[in-house]
């Protein structure tokens, strides 16, 4: 359930932050807007302010910003949507993805400024106990200095390991642990990790935070933004050769499951993921896919080409249909979360 709350949070900041950027340029520009929505669906409460309709929906799963002018009929405005410049109309629809992408800059500039990198150490110090994992179940906890393993004694966490990994996996071994002063052995049986195929118990090294200065932080959170971009665009240039397929592709429960995972390794890596996640949205959000903001871009510059705009009706119903494969997509992904789940 926790991990529940904290997805909705995490993707609400994100759509928030996404629409705020529509919504701030919108207005500047003196395009009216009607509503400003967090959710699809029925209305779970609203209000009204300065003329906008403020509302939380139903479905997390998006957002909207209705701005007059957008849609078919509504086209007498002549501070709309539709009657704006094809300039107006980019920045307008650029704003939204752009956002997404300071958001994650921000993001890791405090990471790297209040709280810090994260680096291991190697200290034969426990620095996270996995739930469910034999050294949770053998008692073991976060803080406990790892002194011998069946009697060797050792200085290091890499000893240590190597030691551990030696053991065959259902093979009980006695750990002599230090814990806030008292000495103390315990036993666990380790298992296999079905990542590495070695022995294992369900912990990690302890990790210290190096802070960053601010500049230093602004540096490091510019290229790591840009890494990211450029690995999300590796991964879609995968997807559009065939070089992945859309089993690959993680929807709503999938992403879910991460941020539990993510979380369970703490904040840094918690928040890290929520930049990665915002990056992935302003980037779909730029792709030319009928109602997303990338196909209004494509509209936009069409317009300016053509010196006239692409007929409302017209235009409104390339993006009905893009909106039902978008619905139709994320149906396909969350099946494909759910067979995972079951097959484990």
């Amino acid at each position: 359930m926790m991990t529940i709350l904290i997805a909705i949070v995490i993707i609400a900041v994100l759509i928030l932050v996404h629409e705020t950027g529509h919504f701030i340029v919108a207005r500047r520009i003196g395009i009216p807007v009607y509503e400003f929505s967090i959710g699809f669906g029925y209305k779970i409460f609203s209000w009204r302010k300065d003329e906008v309709d403020y509302s939380i929906r139903l479905f997390p799963l998006g957002g909207f910003v209705r701005m007059a002018g957008e849609e078919p009929g509504d086209q007498d405005n002549p501070h709309g949507y539709s009657h704006r410049t094809p300039l107006e109309k980019i920045r307008v629809s650029f704003a939204g993805p752009f956002m997404n992408f300071v958001l994650a800059l921000l993001i890791f500039i405090y990471i790297y400024a209040f709280i810090g990198i994260p680096q291991t150490t190697d200290e034969p110090i426990i620095g996270k106990v996995f739930a469910e994992q034999p050294a949770e179940q053998a008692g073991i906890m976060a803080g406990d200095r790892i002194l011998a393993v069946n009697g060797n004694e050792i200085q290091t966490w890499e000893e240590f390991t190597n030691l551990l990994t030696a053991q065959a996996a259902g093979t009980a071994v006695v750990l002599e642990i230090e814990r806030e002063g008292r000495n103390t052995e315990i036993e666990v049986i380790p298992e296999i990790n079905p990542s590495t195929g070695l022995s294992a118990i369900g912990v990690t090294s302890n990790i210290v935070y190096e802070k960053q200065g601010f500049l230093t932080a602004i540096s490091i959170g510019l290229q790591q933004t840009y890494q990211l971009t450029m690995v999300l665009l590796g991964g879609l240039w995968l997807m559009v050769s065939g070089g992945a397929s859309a089993a690959d592709i993680a929807g709503p429960v999938g992403i879910v499951g991460l941020i539990g995972d993510y979380a369970e390794y703490g904040i840094v890596f918690l928040l890290s993921f929520a930049a990665f996640l915002s990056i992935n949205l302003g980037i779909l959000n730029l792709l030319p896919i009928p109602a997303l903001d990338g196909s209004r871009i494509v509209f936009a510059i069409i317009e300016a080409i053509r010196k006239k705009p692409v007929h409302p009706e017209k235009e409104g119903f390339i993006h009905w249909l893009g909106f039902m494969f978008l619905m139709a997509l994320i149906v396909l992904v969350t099946f494909n979360d759910i067979m995972k789940f079951i097959k484990g």
